[in-house]
């Protein structure tokens, strides 16, 4: 009768996401278009960067240095007055302004070491950290080229022989799709559970179950499952269609072992959408709630930076959360190709802290529904 009990409200939760339009475009959304879009804008190289050039010498060396910067990484240049390059720079229409100045060449060849003036709008923050050192490499390399009078080849006294593991083209994209399905699986748990819960409450259904011979344990439970199981089955689309298929991000490891660490977190996380919704008067409340909780579990979890770079007292915090533990078993299998045998401590912790969050979230839940 219990098993019956939890199937049937398990549709009937079903049924109220199919009829809450928003819920489902935020769904498909979360795991799809914000995947993609992640993805593609995660690299951090510098990518046709809008460049002024204010030419003064106009000599044989600053013509090298104007026609060094080029497409992807630049547009071509546009050549201004010195009047000009405040405004423009004040206007937003270049990224970087390069002052060359008079008589740039002859104090070149005399050794007189002349300097350039290059402006950087620094609001532009992913563009200016990295193409501050792209604009020197350049101008030095044209300039020792010109004095040179032949371009010739740094020969280094040892030679460095990089292998780069398990991302061998160094794509950050590749991190970027993976972290954002973890990103999207925690995120739509703890959403998808508590706004059903708030939902029925904001409907008045929530009293008719309690007239109905059915338990919290019943209820609860029955949410959860379903809620697991539309978020389980977005992210099994998500991981095979989107990232393997629209992105091509190589995946290393088993799939199904990953899934199986999913599981666990989102049975964890939806326990905690449960408790959230219980303290939650009203679904604005929920949402204030949940920004204070989502943020540090995604900033802190080491799906954003890595742990070991934060102060070890939010090290030890943070593995009570069980999407700590999920972002170290994706990693390890998708990344590095990890089997049960290096992962099975994270397998172990979800679920000692997932069946700790359903007994604490049951007791709240009880209390909630009296």
């Amino acid at each position: 009768m219990r098993a019956a009990n939890i199937l049937h409200l398990g549709i009937k939760e079903l049924r109220g996401l199919l009829r809450d339009p928003m819920l489902l475009v935020l769904i498909v959304y979360a795991f799809t278009a914000a995947i993609y879009t992640a993805s593609k804008a995660m690299p951090e190289t510098l990518n046709r960067a809008p460049i002024a050039i204010v030419d003064e010498d106009r000599s044989a060396v600053s013509t090298r240095i104007i026609s060094a910067f080029y497409p992807p990484y630049f547009l071509a240049p546009s050549l201004i007055s010195l009047e000009e390059m405040d405004s423009r720079m004040d206007a937003g229409l270049d990224t970087f302004a390069l002052d060359i100045p008079p008589n740039f060449q002859r104090d070149l060849l005399a050794g007189r070491a002349p300097t350039l003036q290059l402006n950087i709008d620094a609001t532009r923050m992913s563009q200016a950290f990295t193409g501050g050192g792209y604009v020197q490499s350049i101008v030095s390399g044209e300039v020792n080229e010109f004095l040179a009078g032949h371009r010739a080849q740094t020969v280094l006294p040892v030679a460095l022989d990089l292998r780069a593991r398990f991302n061998p083209e160094l794509n950050k994209g590749w991190f970027g799709a993976i972290s954002d399905v973890i990103t999207s699986i925690t995120m739509l748990s703890i959403v998808l559970t508590g706004a059903a819960l708030i939902r029925e409450r904001e409907h008045g259904t929530i009293e008719h179950l309690l007239v109905m011979p059915v338990t919290a344990f019943e209820i609860m439970v029955s949410k959860v499952l379903a809620m697991s199981f539309v978020v389980w089955t977005a992210a099994t689309f998500s991981l095979v269609f989107v990232v393997e298929g629209l992105l091509a991000v190589p995946v290393n490891g088993s799939i199904t072992l990953f899934l199986a660490g999913a599981a666990l977190d989102i049975f964890a996380m939806t326990c905690l959408g449960i408790f959230l919704a219980t303290i939650a008067g009203s679904m604005p409340q929920f949402g204030l709630l949940l920004m204070m909780v989502l943020m540090p579990l995604q900033l802190l979890s080491g799906g954003v930076t890595p742990r070991e770079s934060m102060p070890e007292v939010i090290q030890i915090i943070m593995l009570a959360a069980p999407n700590t533990h999920f972002v170290m078993l994706a990693q390890s299998v998708l990344f590095r190709g990890a089997g049960l045998d290096v992962v099975w401590p994270q397998l172990v912790a979800m679920l000692i802290i997932g069946v700790a969050l359903f007994v604490f979230s049951l007791s709240q839940f009880r209390r909630y529904l009296r």
